[in-house]
């Protein structure tokens, strides 16, 4: 079987961190470091990993045809916004999943990348 390209995106409300005590971003830190160590106990493997800037530095381009509109700030309106992501190779979904289950408590899009 050969491995399947996902990513993982991670959602969290805008500003949580900033107001986090020094124990909570350690507990965080912890966690992101269990989900790096055991990565390859669920046939994991890191392509890519970023944590994202602030919304309030995104820059939203909207094209149609020729013209384009470009507005400063995110696409949509939302409580918790896009804060990172992991690009991963793994066997399926299924551990993905289970290996996603290490990290804290965001709210994470898994996606299989297409295959073009």
């Amino acid at each position: 079987m050969s491995a399947k390209t996902f990513v993982l995106l991670m959602y969290a409300t805008e500003g949580d961190w900033d107001a986090a005590d020094e124990a909570t971003k350690a507990e965080y830190y912890r966690q992101h470091g269990d989900y790096d160590d055991q990565a390859a106990d669920f046939g994991v493997t890191f392509l890519a990993s970023e944590a994202l800037q602030s919304v309030t530095t995104a820059v939203t381009l909207r094209r149609s045809g020729d013209d384009a509109e470009i507005t400063e700030g995110p696409f949509a309106e939302t409580v918790e916004q896009l804060g990172g992501f992991y690009l991963v190779t793994a066997p399926d979904r299924d551990a993905v999943l289970r290996h996603a289950m290490l990290l804290p408590e965001y709210t994470i899009e898994v996606r299989e990348i297409a295959q073009m």
